[in-house]
């Protein structure tokens, strides 16, 4: 643009150097963004893989659990529902329990 007002060598010359510092600069800012841009996809992916991997331990942690408090839910559930033990046993000890007939 300066050429083209100013017709000189030097405006020529200047013109060249800041078209040269202008592609130096696009390219300068080119190459690092796609390689940075390609680890930190890299990156990303590899963050995204260990969260799976964590969170699949985890629902396997939580399924191992969920087992183990419906087994204890169910062996609970057996107890109570099991029948009062028979009272008619004669108790252990010295002291005779006294029958209802003999009154």
């Amino acid at each position: 643009m300066l050429s083209g007002v100013l017709n000189s060598q030097v405006a020529i010359q200047a013109n060249r150097k800041i078209m040269r510092a202008f592609v130096a600069y696009r390219h300068l800012a080119e190459i690092p963004i796609a390689a940075t841009y390609l680890e930190l996809k890299k990156e990303i992916e590899a963050v995204r893989s260990e969260v799976n991997d964590i969170l699949a331990d985890q629902n396997d942690i939580n399924e191992s659990t969920r087992a183990q408090l419906d087994a204890i839910s169910t062996a609970l559930a057996e107890l109570q529902a099991k029948p009062a033990e028979d009272k008619t046993r004669r108790p252990i000890g010295f002291i005779q329990p006294k029958d209802e007939d003999e009154e």
